[in-house]
Parts: C-alpha cells; sequence; structure tokens
C-alpha cells in the first residue's frame, strides 16, 4: 500500500497568503474599473460607430 509522502498535516493559508490574494483581486478590480471608465470615455467621445470600429480594429491587430 501506498505511503503518504509527509506525515505533517497540511496547514491552513497564512496570512500573508491571504494579503496577496487579496491584493491581487482589489488590484484586478480595480483594472476593470479603469478599462470600463476608459471604454465609456471612448464612446462618449467618438460615438458608437467609430467606438466599435476602434474596438474590432484593435481585436484583429491582435490576432
Amino acid at each position: 500500500m501506498a505511503q503518504p509522502v509527509s506525515s505533517q498535516p497540511l496547514s491552513p493559508a497564512l496570512p500573508a497568503d491571504r494579503n496577496v490574494a487579496r491584493a491581487i483581486v482589489v488590484g484586478g478590480m480595480g483594472l476593470g474599473a479603469v478599462m470600463l471608465i476608459a471604454a465609456l470615455a471612448l464612446w462618449f467621445h467618438y460615438g458608437t460607430a467609430v467606438f466599435f470600429e476602434t474596438i474590432a480594429a484593435g481585436i484583429s491587430a491582435c490576432l
């Protein structure tokens, strides 16, 4: 029968790990908010037709 690699029980996440995870989540939310605000600013500045053409051109340039 197979034996476990370690006999020590798994420890819960360290507080530092939770802080890093929280920072990543908050940073992602902040980046998403900035992207949404930028998209709305482009929409109001250029109008819907130019906005969609700009987004389509950007996506096609990436692919």
